[in-house]
């Protein structure tokens, strides 16, 4: 959908017309439950906090600022929801990112399948801080940009590109760990770091 289409249904459902903003549930609801997923690590954590979303966009589209992209603002609700949750129940326990290791040459996507469920890399990401996790989420299994980072999370794209470096090597550390290799075995030179970092 463009920005002149989903301004037309913003602009609808603020003047009455609530049932349009199901078209806007349909377009984002699948990223949303996913970013969700991988931050939560819990398929029903992750439907109720997709609901909750869209619930709290719901009750704030009245404040929506139209120079922000969309997603952006929606991904923020997401991120603060996710993040309240996680204080909440405090738990270590989070979904896993992809690795990709230089043995596997497959596309990114096979790359996610093979390693979703990795017991490694489950281990590795939960010795990050959710504000690390939430970065590698949304850089490499969102796949957003850095400036698309910066609206979610208002910070400057530079400094989060830098966040991000530190969190891939702190990723690729704590990986080696528990995998129990060396961590240049696993990560320099690697299809993952030519690409992200």
């Amino acid at each position: 959908m463009d920005n002149d289409n989903l301004r037309h249904i913003i602009a609808d459902v603020l003047e009455g017309d609530i049932e349009k903003f199901e078209k806007i549930m349909q377009i984002y609801q699948k990223s949303i439950f996913l970013y969700c997923y991988h931050m939560l690590g819990n398929y029903s954590e992750a439907e109720d906090s997709g609901q909750e979303v869209f619930l709290k966009a719901f009750r704030c589209l009245g404040k929506y600022n139209q120079g922000i992209p969309f997603g952006a603002w929606l991904y923020k609700i997401a991120y603060n929801h996710c993040i309240d949750v996680i204080r909440k129940r405090k738990l270590a326990k989070y979904l896993p990112l992809f690795y990709r290791n230089e043995k596997e040459n497959k596309p990114v996507d096979l790359q996610i399948e093979v390693n979703y469920f990795d017991e490694f890399v489950h281990q590795a990401m939960s010795r990050l801080s959710a504000e690390e996790r939430n970065l590698l989420i949304l850089r490499c299994v969102e796949d957003k940009s850095y400036q698309e980072i910066s609206m979610i999370l208002n910070q400057n794209s530079a400094t989060l590109r830098k966040k991000y470096e530190r969190s891939a090597t702190k990723f690729r550390k704590y990986y080696a760990q528990v995998k129990g290799v060396g961590q240049y075995d696993i990560g320099q030179g690697s299809a993952f770091e030519k690409t992200f970092l």
